[in-house]
């Protein structure tokens, strides 16, 4: 059976007589739409002409294959490496890194004028040994230095990071997934999109996760509530990725379009970073378009893979090109829907959703009453051997506050290792905590919280606030 694909033929509608030749030329590029401009067709340029990018996973040994090529480079504009960027794969011994097949990627992609897409840069899964076998600080300190020195190595060259992939358990718990990254304390998640932010400003930083698609369930909810949280603390979170792995199990669910618009309107991007449709279902698919479309912060789709033959589920046929290559019928849908979608005027800066969250939308954070005059601090404390998190709560009293100050004491032999949402004097000892920028300011009663991580025994500390 023949690869090469047969090139759709472009039908002129009407021709002026004075401009035949330069229709000629656009026809070799474009399709006429009955009653309407000309139409793209492949999927990049399509979704490019919408403010959008269409993109696939990529994987490095298949780009010496020229059917393969020929699809990625003629359809697609934005590239995920399917797993070379991953732990394993760049890591492979502690501090020493490979990153020879995720250059190779980017290198391919930007020289054909496409983004890239990170992924992923902390994980519970594909760690290599010597990450697996480590715990507490040492695993902690170790997973920040992974984020820290694989985003600084791609900087200027990723456009989006999944920072963290899969941190939320399956099930109606809505609770954190227990891993050993988990282990090293709640707010391991908060660190990695730090150090991230750090080491790669410029990049959207992203959470990613499948299972999210139906805005009913638990676990769609608690990644929902994680987000308002940080985005209400500060704390640098640019997108929220749906992998969207569907199945007739798992199908596309009718509310999709509220879940992506209500990420929205957290003020974040949506991006669907995984997609694949056991049978190539062409109406779910269809579907999956015309949401990401109406929702004017879902920035783009990746698939998880070009031919059937290429993709992880291959006997479930999910994707839009058969193993030889051919077009499918779910193609064709995505095209159209792509291609009647609205081209902006200007670019998408709304967050705001296409359709209201349902009664489950989770209320927003309350703050206790306002106390007496200055401000108070409670600390809460998450402790394994040998090291702890403390995540300290500055609630303003009856006058507000303009700054504010807490003072700490830690137990002898405890260090600070890092902090976040405070400027800090010191790491042992008496240590001083004051506010930064953006959290000083508190209306009366209203709370902010900042944090840190340290070495030794946490327990018995008794802070004390003072407002400026």
């Amino acid at each position: 059976m023949t690869k090469q694909l047969r090139r759709r033929k472009a039908r002129i509608a009407a021709i002026w007589s004075g401009v035949l030749a330069g229709v000629a030329a656009a026809a070799a590029m474009t399709t006429v739409m009955a009653g309407s401009a000309t139409a793209a067709t492949t999927l990049g340029a399509s979704a490019a002409e919408r403010g959008r990018y269409f993109g696939t996973a990529v994987a490095a040994n298949k780009l010496s294959e020229s059917a393969y090529t020929t699809i990625l480079n003629r359809e697609f504009n934005s590239v995920t490496p399917e797993n070379e960027m991953k732990i394993d794969a760049t890591e492979p011994n502690q501090n020493q890194f490979n990153y020879a097949n995720a250059d190779r990627i980017v290198q391919h992609a930007r020289s054909q004028g496409m983004q890239v897409r990170g992924h992923t840069l902390a994980w519970h899964s594909q760690q290599p040994g010597w990450m697996q076998n480590m715990s507490g600080t040492a695993l902690r300190n170790a997973m920040l230095n992974h984020v820290t020195q694989v985003a600084t190595h791609f900087r200027g060259q990723v456009v989006a990071w999944d920072v963290v992939n899969e941190a939320f358990a399956d099930g109606s718990s809505g609770a954190r997934r227990d891993s050993n990254l988990q282990r090293t304390g709640n707010d391991w998640i908060e660190a990695a999109f730090r150090a991230a932010r750090a080491a790669d400003p410029n990049a959207k930083l992203c959470y990613n996760d499948y299972n999210t698609d139906d805005w009913t369930h638990a676990k769609t909810q608690a990644v929902y509530r994680m987000v308002q949280d940080f985005k209400q603390r500060g704390v640098p979170i640019d997108c929220v990725g749906l992998q969207s792995h569907i199945n007739n199990q798992s199908p596309y669910p009718s509310n999709y379009r509220t879940t992506l618009s209500s990420f929205a309107a957290l003020g974040v991007d949506v991006q669907i970073t995984e997609l694949d449709i056991e049978g190539a279902n062409a109406t779910w698919y269809r579907n999956v378009v015309n949401d990401c479309l109406a929702v004017p912060r879902c920035n783009g789709i990746t698939v998880w893979g070009i031919r059937d033959s290429d993709s992880w589920r291959a006997s479930q046929t999910p994707l839009l090109f058969t193993g030889a290559g051919a077009k499918k019928p779910a193609y064709d849908a995505v095209l159209q829907a792509l291609n009647n979608g609205v081209i902006p005027t200007t670019s998408p800066t709304t967050g705001q959703p296409t359709t209201p969250p349902p009664v489950t939308t989770p209320p927003p954070v309350t703050t206790p009453p306002p106390g007496p005059g200055g401000c108070t601090a409670t600390v809460s404390l998450q402790s394994w051997t040998g090291g702890f998190v403390a995540t300290v709560r500055v609630t303003a009293g009856s006058s507000g506050t303009n700054g504010w100050r807490v003072t700490m004491t830690l137990p002898s032999g405890a260090t600070i290792t890092n902090a976040w949402n405070t400027t800090r004097s010191g790491n042992t000892g008496t240590v001083n905590f004051t506010n930064v920028a953006y959290n000083g300011r508190l209306t009366a009663g209203q709370t902010t919280e900042f944090g840190f991580q340290g070495n030794g025994v946490g327990t018995g500390m008794t802070p004390t606030c003072t407002a400026t």
